[in-house]
């Protein structure tokens, strides 16, 4: 049975712009590959009832590997971890069994075909998708039922080099590659879930605006939009996913005061909140004192529109935010720090917490 008085509180609490996190968020843990180190950073993430959180180091655990991006396998307690290094066929990466409290239980060395510069899971858990920023080349791996990835059943070359992104729609129908650069391009392909294979839809290339240089990439989760944080044109890209899988670009969002120099920025890293409301993107400033967290609103209709920009510690490179959308957390790639925000009701950040770490850590994630 509802309560009018308790119902009517949080109403006039959540009106006052209170964040969401003092509802009793919960405990979870952030994952994160140093390369410098050849380590696994495992950090505790402890929300405060009053929305404040509590970042403390769990362990530090060593792989012996290059790696610098990581993902989770959709259904086990596996990660993912990939870099560079080694000849082609000999990449090294490795797989982390977790245990069920989610603390380090094991790892296994494992040899991709090239380097790594993201890596991704189909929504099944069945295959592994690698890009390489070096070659620009796909890798599908598919997954034993140890989880462990055994040969490529797919590799595709587009002759570019620069890729820096792959993920899959929500119904696993749909991979797109974004290429950086001067190697610009947003290649589309439909996937096989049965035989691991990819198809290049036709026209195969999105060919996003000159300029625009999309990075990363987040889905809607509800409406069929594609979200991609534009590394050379610093802003944000908004696509409509039609059913045959082709992206149709519906805006291109620029976020720099006006008169402001792009030279020596780059964007990076995107997230977007499990309701679908807010995106939040990385600006790092390599050659400018302008290092911020880009705030964005999604409307009703899917597209976007900027809030606000935040400050954050310098060369804002990988995001991630906790399992229940309500913080953010932010790896500062110079500045060797981890910060996590909570995100207000209005899509607002609000600096709770910095953990101090190894430097040139540029990817995470939360379970």
């Amino acid at each position: 049975m509802h309560n009018p008085m308790k119902l009517h509180l949080i109403t006039a609490l959540l009106g006052i712009g209170m964040s969401a996190t003092s509802l009793a968020a919960e405990p979870f843990r952030i994952y994160a590959p140093a390369s410098k180190s050849q380590t696994l950073w495992i950090v505790d993430a402890l929300p405060k009832e009053d929305g404040g959180l509590e970042l403390k180091l769990a362990e530090k655990r060593e792989l012996g590997i290059n790696g610098g991006v990581i993902a989770a396998h959709p259904k086990n307690p596996l990660l993912y971890i990939a870099g560079g290094g080694g000849e082609r066929g000999e990449v090294p990466a490795a797989v982390v069994t977790l245990a069920k409290n989610g603390t380090y239980a094991s790892h296994q060395r494992v040899d991709l075909n090239d380097d790594a510069a993201y890596l991704s899971l189909d929504r099944s858990g069945s295959f592994l998708f690698g890009v390489s920023y070096g070659n620009g080349r796909l890798n599908v791996y598919r997954l034993g039922e140890d989880g462990l990835p055994g040969k490529a059943v797919a590799t595709v070359d587009e002759g570019k080099k620069e890729a820096h992104c792959v993920l899959i729609s929500p119904d696993n129908q749909f991979l797109y590659i974004p290429y950086v650069k001067g190697n610009l391009a947003l290649f589309q392909y439909r996937f096989d879930a049965t035989s691991g294979t990819v198809t290049p839809l036709a026209p195969s290339n999105a060919n996003p605006p000159v300029g625009t240089g999309p990075r990363h990439l987040v889905y809607h989760p509800r409406l069929p939009m594609v979200y991609f944080s534009n590394e050379q044109g610093i802003g944000l890209s908004t696509y409509e996913r039609r059913p045959d899988g082709q992206l149709v670009l519906k805006q291109d969002i620029p976020i720099l005061p006006e008169g402001m120099s792009k030279e020596g920025l780059s964007a990076s890293d995107l997230e977007i909140t499990p309701d679908g409301k807010f995106i939040f993107a990385g600006l790092r400033g390599h050659g400018q004192d302008f290092d911020r967290i880009a705030r964005y609103r999604v409307k009703d209709d899917g597209q976007a529109e900027l809030l606000g920009l935040t400050p954050a510690d310098k060369i804002p490179w990988g995001l991630a935010l906790s399992p229940d959308g309500k913080y953010l957390l932010v790896s500062a790639y110079n500045g060797a720090t981890l910060t996590g925000y909570r995100i207000t009701t209005e899509g607002n950040l609000e600096k709770a917490a910095s953990l101090s770490w190894d430097a040139e850590i540029s990817d995470l994630l939360t379970r």
